[in-house]
This record gives C-alpha cells, structure tokens and sequence, in this order.
C-alpha cells in the first residue's frame, strides 16, 4: 500500500501504517485519514497532536486511558472519553488516530 504526496511515494504497510516515521507530515495525514474514511477537523488534530506530543516525549504511543486523562487535562471533561474519541475516529485512538498521526503500531494491533 502507498500513498503518492506532491510526487513523492509514501510507503505504508498493508495495514495503513506509515512504514518510515520519518515521512510524516500534515499531508500524509490527510492521506492516510482519507484511507481511513476520516475528514480531519480541528478536533482531529487536537488529538493527534497530543498523541505526537506523547509518543515524543516518552517514546510509546499512550494507552487509551492514559490518553483520555491527558485529553481531559487539556481540554476538558467533553473532550476527553473514549466515546469522544470514537466519535472522531471510527476505529478509535489505537486503530485510527494513532495510524493518521504517523505513530508506529502498537503490538497486537491489526
């Protein structure tokens, strides 16, 4: 699987994960969430931010609960459970937020 970027070829696993990390950026974004049936809004990249930020600092993508405690931190209780999350990203934070913010798959995740 790949995408095409302004020319350039981004592979992606058979999954739709980014195979290099290092070939993130706002664009592939958009393409792995078109992948993904996702129209990136604002609130979107709240969460994908925040799940970069994450993954930066402590070299792991957050678990779902610990996610939902830095997103309620942030923003606040309505933004902040997994039904938030799920409304935004169909397949939720594991699956789709962290597959369209470029984050490396978690073990066990399909």
């Amino acid at each position: 699987m790949e995408l095409n970027i302004d020319g350039k070829i981004i592979k992606l696993s058979e999954a739709g994960w980014l195979e290099d990390l290092s070939e993130w950026s706002e664009a592939v974004a958009h393409g792995i969430a078109a992948n993904e049936k996702v129209e990136l809004t604002d609130e979107h990249w709240d969460v994908i931010n925040l799940a970069r930020e994450y993954f930066q600092e402590h070299g792991t993508v957050a678990e779902p609960r610990k996610f939902s405690k830095l997103m309620k931190d942030r923003f606040g209780d309505d933004r902040s459970d997994s039904k938030y999350i799920y409304a935004l990203f169909p397949y939720g934070l594991i699956k789709s937020a962290n597959k369209i913010a470029g984050l490396p798959r978690p073990k066990g995740c399909s």
